[in-house]
């Protein structure tokens, strides 16, 4: 503060020569404190890194949680304003209280020897310790209580401080909402990352074991049979490998590469290119495996690429489930392209539906599967996305994923699944902001 005081005061002293900037009256002094703080605020108002150092100084001085205050730079117009108040008000504040804590103790110092001193009470000091008689003894307590008043107007400049310094240096609600849209995008892409590598990686991990298990127990009987599921863990590994290698790419790599690996892992196999692998990597396990077909169903290629890679992801899980918690078992797969029963997008058009189903084993016959896994969940989150379903169940001793994706070209189910996702935002920037709200 002394800076701008001293200018004022200064430009003041030029118009009259007669004020000095530390040894004029009070009045004087007061009035360039006064023409002094719309320069304070103009600082804040033009150098955006101020609300850094304010807030150091806030977290440091006041004991102000760091978490609720910002400490970048006031990029906007409202979050200088806030700084510039509270830069005014801290200035001004430490200002007046520097001048007292010059002026107090000194003065105090004088209070208390007055009773004691006949050299300070020929002096003429104002009333009333210029008085004689018992009220020369009112001077010690008059100075004790001006070192108290000190104290508490220091106190509660610093409470004041410490109150205001969260909504003035705090993030302003467009911060706030800039916040909830990161938070929202990194969730939303890790959810993402969880998806395909519980898709990928985990039907892969899931395949090589029960293939190196089938081999194991055939290695003996038929050699045939070992060297297709050698070649089957080989191709799938590399498979698992290159997704997994892509997922790291999106965690450990800068931007651009993070971009580029993402769209990479986010984008499986469509049915056209990856279910004859999926299904013949799959029956090297030993299982049996039936996919059937339905009218309108062929060629798989042309299906649109959204719904046939989820319809892919979807099949992959329901294999995967198939393989792991019913060995041995038959497992059908109906793929069925018809009208939907239900609206998307306020009209009727086609869906495609999924049926992947297997008999329980025994032991499981008489209740539902538990998993306690993350696939199902994250098919219907993906189904979703689409403005399709899935779900799963048993149900007569069988255990059946059904799925219904409706077919649309890419531009209305990329539209569809990016409205979707920002309502997904919206309602995490909802939670964010009312988390946040002090």
């Amino acid at each position: 503060m002394t800076p701008y005081f001293l200018l004022v005061m200064v430009a003041v002293g030029t118009a009259r020569p007669q004020v000095q900037p530390f040894a004029s009256t009070p009045g004087w002094q007061f009035l360039g404190l006064g023409l002094a703080l719309p320069l304070v605020a103009a600082t804040a108002m033009l150098f955006p890194f101020l609300r850094t150092l304010e807030a150091t100084t806030a977290r440091t001085l006041a004991c102000v949680p760091g978490a609720t205050l910002d400490a970048s730079p006031a990029r906007s117009w409202a979050a200088r304003w806030r700084t510039a108040v509270w830069f005014t008000l801290h200035a001004g504040l430490g200002a007046v209280l520097s001048g007292a804590t010059l002026a107090v103790p000194p003065m105090a110092a004088v209070l208390f020897a007055y009773p004691f001193s006949s050299s300070l009470r020929v002096r003429y000091w104002g009333w009333p310790w210029n008085l004689d008689g018992g009220m020369v003894w009112t001077a010690p307590p008059a100075g004790l209580a001006l070192l108290l008043a000190l104290t508490a107007c220091a106190y509660g400049a610093g409470a004041l401080l410490a109150r205001c310094a969260p909504p003035l240096l705090g993030p302003t609600p467009e911060d706030r909402l800039a916040a909830a849209e990161r938070r929202a995008a990194d969730l939303a892409q890790r959810n993402r990352l969880a998806r395909e590598l519980h898709d990928s990686v985990g039907h892969a991990l899931s395949a090589v074991s029960l293939q190196a298990g089938a081999a194991r127990r055939l290695l003996d009987s038929d050699r045939d049979f070992v060297r297709e599921a050698l070649v089957a863990i080989e191709e799938t590994s590399r498979d698992a490998v290159a997704e997994l290698d892509g997922v790291l790419g999106v965690l450990r790599g800068g931007a651009e590469s993070s971009e580029r690996a993402e769209s990479e892992v986010a984008r499986p196999p469509t049915l056209a290119a990856g279910l004859d692998g999926l299904l013949a990597r799959s029956r090297t396990t030993g299982a049996t495996i039936d996919l059937a077909l339905g009218p309108g169903m062929e060629p798989l290629d042309g299906l649109p690429d959204e719904a046939s890679r989820a319809a892919f992801r979807i099949v992959q899980e329901g294999l995967s489930n198939a393989l792991r918690h019913a060995e041995g078992a038959p497992v059908r797969i109906r793929l069925t392209r018809g009208q939907a029963r239900t609206r998307h997008r306020g009209r009727k058009g086609e869906e495609l539906e999924i049926d992947v189903e297997n008999p329980l084993p025994e032991e499981a016959a008489g209740g539902a599967r538990t998993t306690g896994g993350r696939g199902l969940p994250g098919l219907a989150e993906r189904a979703e996305l689409l403005g399709g379903s899935a779900r799963a169940g048993a149900r007569d001793g069988v255990w059946r994923l059904t799925a219904h994706l409706p077919l649309a070209d890419d531009t209305h189910g990329n539209a569809h699944q990016d409205a979707h996702q920002e309502r997904r935002n919206r309602r995490n920037q909802r939670q964010n902001h009312q988390e946040d709200t002090p």
